[in-house]
């Protein structure tokens, strides 16, 4: 009969010196978009680190785990994830809104539709003007025949001049969007590419890179390697590419024409998870994370882009052979119900 004595009460979040009311239960990013606040946003589910901010006064509660997105160095700085954060009382927020691309809704057509395997389907798509970003983001997308539908796909392409862009879309049984992309025609259907987003993108510097994908996760990987090597990189990489079997690997001649402008050792290694024992396969075979101590080179920066049960069997492996935690960016690629953004 005394409950209401003990019912919580909205709290006050100051976002970079903007203050926004947060009722009990809400997330900061839920309360800063009821309220018009830009916090940087893609996923809503702790997997992207777009929504990252300082934590600088007060406390949260954090949802679900943010050290598989940040960096050691950025939980002892204090960054939280704002999709994941309910606070506890009144907090001050900082967001770093110097590094992100202008976000915006680019018009366009599907000028491209090309099975890859069983499963994905590249999506090539003609914009009717420019969109900046950089080569490892995504964009929401969305289909004029699927009115209140978008997704989230990765550029498997980095920004090019003549604004032509191109996703590849994994099915999803009983997916809305996926399924259309999938199983139908949409050969010159109109669409909505809202981005740039995400913060996996190649960082500065002359380590060794290690890259890790699996299934569509090979997007943003050829996004990123295409632009270092237009760019001149002469930085050691080595591209590790998870499948189930043969007919799951696609783009092996993009990745054999990036491995011939390459300016510094290149080296690509695909691993069949489940391959039948008598195929004609002789490659390797098992976990992608299986094969990361015997290629993994001192000093690496490594990119995981993928399956989060692919991220999360690498990122320990890459630990305990010598990565720092700050050296790895992962890219994860989680399926959700069709009433939210997916990255499949």
């Amino acid at each position: 009969m005394f409950s209401f004595l003990t019912k919580k009460k909205p709290s006050t979040a100051t976002i970079n010196a903007q203050s926004v009311t947060v009722q009990p239960k809400e997330t900061l990013l839920q309360a800063a978009l009821r309220e018009g606040v830009a916090i940087p946003y893609s996923c809503r589910v702790g997997g992207c680190a777009t929504c990252k901010c300082k934590l600088v006064q007060g406390k949260v509660k954090e949802l679900t785990e943010a050290s598989y997105v940040l960096s050691d160095a950025e939980l002892d700085q204090g960054y939280i994830l704002a999709c994941q954060s309910v606070p506890q009382g009144d907090v001050t927020i900082e967001v770093d809104l110097s590094s992100q691309p202008v976000r915006r809704q680019v018009s366009g057509r599907v000028i491209g539709q090309e099975r890859l395997t069983r499963d994905i389907t590249r999506v090539r798509v003609q914009l009717d003007e420019a969109l900046s970003y950089k080569a490892g983001q995504f964009a929401d997308i969305s289909l004029a025949s699927l009115p209140g539908v978008q997704r989230s796909y990765s550029f498997a392409t980095p920004a090019q001049a003549d604004a032509q862009v191109a996703f590849f879309v994994r099915h999803v049984p009983g997916g809305v969007f996926s399924s259309a992309i999938h199983e139908q025609n949409v050969m010159g259907q109109a669409l909505i590419v809202d981005g740039p987003v995400g913060d996996f993108w190649l960082r500065p510097g002359t380590s060794p890179l290690i890259l890790i994908a699996g299934g569509s996760g090979l997007a943003p990987m050829l996004a990123l390697l295409k632009d270092a090597a237009n760019q001149g990189v002469q930085r050691s990489a080595t591209l590790l590419f998870g499948a189930r079997t043969q007919q799951d690997l696609y783009a092996l001649d993009e990745i054999e024409a990036l491995s011939q402008q390459w300016a510094g050792r290149f080296r690509f290694l695909p691993v069949l998870s489940a391959e039948p024992e008598e195929s004609n396969w002789v490659g390797a075979r098992g976990l992608v994370s299986d094969q990361i101590p015997q290629l993994i080179e001192a000093g690496s920066q490594a990119y995981l882009c993928g399956p989060p049960a692919m991220i999360d069997h690498a990122m320990p492996v890459l630990k305990l052979h010598g990565v720092r935690r700050e050296d790895i960016f992962a890219d994860r690629f989680s399926t959700q119900h069709d009433s939210l953004p997916v990255a499949a």
